[in-house]
């Protein structure tokens, strides 16, 4: 490879996409793969600032605000498409934790046409592999009920909300032509579909 393989890791919250993730890093390990591990959230300089305007959002949902929203999340993809992903080797894989198909799952008002050309314009990078992580929306609120931080979202307060978020991340999925893993079954199963699509793109 003359540049890392880039593959995102996307979905609604609490379809275990982290442990998937941790999962498909060690398996890809196993096999004599280098493997970096990134998260978007962490890797962005303006993440406070944009999740201020993420709260304001729930609390006052609107089309300009949620645009707003967009645009700061994609400045900062396209700030770690320049200073973040460039510095990988270059013989490695890196996945990433969220990239912009999550907005298909987490915005509400704006057509997810819209926040990929707000992406593409940016030159945010394109991965090799968009992963989408599904299971039914019930199974991953229960899931989400288990877990001591909840579901951890700020947008997301209902089943019937969750449920709203699933069925739109899975269209974008079907529209968009990403790869569907649904991790309803074991982790084991999970993990042997996506190191297979990685094996795929290698």
């Amino acid at each position: 490879m003359t540049r890392p393989l880039f593959i995102s890791l996307d979905g609604p919250k609490g379809t275990g996409k982290t442990t998937l993730l941790e999962a498909v890093t060690q398996a890809l390990r196993v096999d004599g793969h280098k493997v970096i591990r990134l998260c978007e959230k962490k890797s962005d300089p303006s993440r406070g600032q944009t999740m201020a305007l993420v709260n304001q959002l729930a609390r006052a949902p609107g089309l300009g605000l949620e645009l707003q929203v967009c645009e700061r999340l994609a400045d900062s993809r396209a700030w770690i498409s320049q200073n973040v992903l460039p510095k990988q080797p270059a013989d490695s894989i890196i996945l990433i934790d969220r990239w912009y198909p999550s907005d298909a799952a987490f915005r509400r008002l704006l057509p997810f046409a819209d926040i990929l050309r707000l992406n593409i314009e940016r030159k945010v990078r394109v991965p090799d592999l968009h992963v989408g992580v599904v299971t039914r929306a019930e199974t991953s609120w229960a899931r989400a009920a288990a877990r001591t931080r909840g579901l951890g979202s700020t947008v997301i307060h209902s089943l019937e909300e969750q449920v709203a978020c699933t069925e739109a991340f899975e269209r974008a999925v079907a529209e968009q032509g990403w790869v569907l893993c649904r991790n309803e079954g074991t982790v084991e199963e999970a993990t042997d579909y996506v190191v297979g699509q990685i094996q795929g793109v290698l």
